[in-house]
């Protein structure tokens, strides 16, 4: 089967019709690997791979079909064939599925641990948990780096300020990094375990808290896949109340990127003016939906919190007094040699790597990958508005922050369109009460890239459930990014990144 299309590896599987919008599929062995092989040629994207108690599963995006679709290989001895030893990018999950569940990947090409430190005092706490003695967390062997001259430079876990854990060992000779290897893990709070046996209302709290910056995006991906599940359809004017959430958390994180890189780059007026504009989106987000972060704001069946006319009028009034004075940073920005000096050809990725990663967000649309999942993958209220996608070719620091300028100016413009036409009527729909078994999933695009949530339930509760942050896929090639790179860059190619390590370490 090496070489096939998925759409022809598939063709034989046996679907199973419990999953919901997206197909999932039950293969064996032998198609599981031939999928492997697939998309390790470029035959399709990987945006996901996780483990249940009984079962293993990727989910994929090919040109085969007109939605993703999950592929699940039941684990019956403990192991399973390692897409890893095919597909790098699949490494480091695979990884985390032995930590976890103690399902072994067959050839995996590092059998290293990833989430678990030492410290849990059980070994697969998602699968035949039993009692393990404690190990040391700082003995973990890097890989090693040979040649003359080289010298190692250990940063974190513990970092300034408050940037959550996660270590970082350079290898270079004198500035120049020759390669960065990463461990995280350090925030790993369990949050499969969590959903385990929650109900509906409870797992919702927990998703939303899983990275604080991304609430609203965990939440509205919560939501849908449960929705799915359910059979739930969420009123118009609702879904419009969870896309203006959405827009306005993505637009406040990238305001804070824009001038955390600035600063970075000791330009420190452009960071000022950045953080005035973030605090007024917050301010105006608390007065509109009670919460500066918007958390728990989306829910299953729609949202919590209707606006009133003069809100909306609030909101846009609050968009066009900033609209002229941040194009008055990205001209200052734009013209500023020293700044420039430091952000252009800096931490280049190339578009190979991007692809390979299927990289979203910034670090993919920086690089020349013009996937959203709002167009590409759309879901309401995106399906029935025209969507910019800005896309630059470069692959530097200065492409990633113009990614993120022109994100900001066209989700200010999509949110002028929706509070000026807002539809009558409710803003939720009760769940209807279900026991028998089912599955959801939903794909949303958070302000760093795709964000995936999957669900299993069973008479009102979460049995298991998966999600993913876009940063998975983007962590790796920040190793990338920095080779060649001098070690002072790094603060300015990770700021450009703003992976997140609790959304990661799950």
């Amino acid at each position: 089967m090496a070489g096939e299309s998925l759409g022809t590896i598939l063709r034989t599987a046996h679907r199973l019709p419990v999953q919901q919008p997206w197909p999932r599929y039950e293969v064996d062995s032998t198609q599981w690997l031939a999928i492997g092989q697939t998309i390790a040629g470029g035959g399709g994207d990987l945006i996901g791979l996780w483990a249940s108690p009984d079962s293993v599963h990727l989910a994929l995006r090919s040109s085969d079909f007109e939605t993703p679709c999950v592929v699940s290989l039941p684990v019956t001895d403990g192991t399973f064939p390692s897409i890893g030893r095919l597909h790098a990018p699949a490494i480091r999950l695979e990884r985390a599925i032995r930590d976890l569940h103690g399902f072994t990947p067959e050839d995996c090409p590092d059998s290293r641990p990833w989430l678990d430190h030492g410290s849990w005092g059980v070994s697969a706490p998602l699968g035949a948990s039993q009692e393990a003695p404690l190990r040391d967390p700082a003995a973990y062997e890097f890989l090693p780096v040979r040649g003359r001259g080289l010298h190692q430079v250990p940063v974190g876990p513990v970092h300034a300020g408050i940037i959550e854990p996660g270590h970082f060992r350079f290898t270079a000779n004198g500035e120049t990094v020759v390669r960065l290897e990463e461990r995280f893990g350090y925030v790993h709070k369990g949050i499969g375990r969590l959903l385990a046996g929650a109900g509906f209302d409870r797992a919702a709290r927990i998703i939303a808290r899983l990275s604080g910056d991304s609430t609203v995006a965990y939440s509205f991906a919560y939501a849908r896949a449960l929705e799915a599940a359910l059979g739930v359809s969420v009123p118009p004017r609702a879904q419009i109340l969870r896309g203006v959430m959405a827009e306005l958390e993505r637009i406040a994180n990238h305001f804070g990127d824009i001038g955390a890189i600035c600063n970075d780059a000791a330009f420190a007026i452009a960071h000022a003016h950045c953080g005035i504009f973030r605090e007024r989106i917050l301010a105006v987000c608390d007065r509109t939906f009670g919460h500066r972060l918007m958390m728990d704001r989306i829910v299953p069946g729609g949202v919590t919190t209707d606006i009133a006319p003069a809100t909306a009028a609030d909101m846009v009034a609050t968009l066009d007094e900033i609209t002229p004075r941040f194009a008055e940073i990205v001209r200052l920005y734009d013209q500023t040699p020293s700044l420039q000096d430091r952000t252009c050809t800096t931490g280049i990725v190339s578009k190979a790597l991007v692809d390979r990663w299927a990289a979203g967000g910034h670090v993919g649309r920086a690089s020349g990958r013009d996937f959203d999942t709002r167009r590409d993958c759309s879901y309401p209220p995106y399906d029935s508005v025209p969507l910019t996608v800005p896309v630059f070719e470069r692959g530097d620091v200065d492409a990633r922050v113009w990614v993120r300028i022109r994100e900001v100016e066209a989700s200010m413009t999509l949110l002028k369109a929706w509070l000026g036409a807002l539809p009558q009527g409710p803003v939720f729909a009760d769940l209807p009460e279900r026991s028998q078994a089912a599955e959801g999933i939903a794909m949303i695009e958070a302000f760093r890239g795709d964000l995936l949530v999957w669900l299993r339930i069973a008479d009102g509760k979460i049995v298991c459930a998966h999600a993913r942050d876009a940063s998975h896929f983007q962590w790796q090639l920040l190793e990338a990014a920095i080779e060649g790179n001098i070690v002072a860059d790094f603060p300015l190619c990770n700021k450009s990144f703003n992976c997140s390590y609790s959304g990661h370490d799950g």
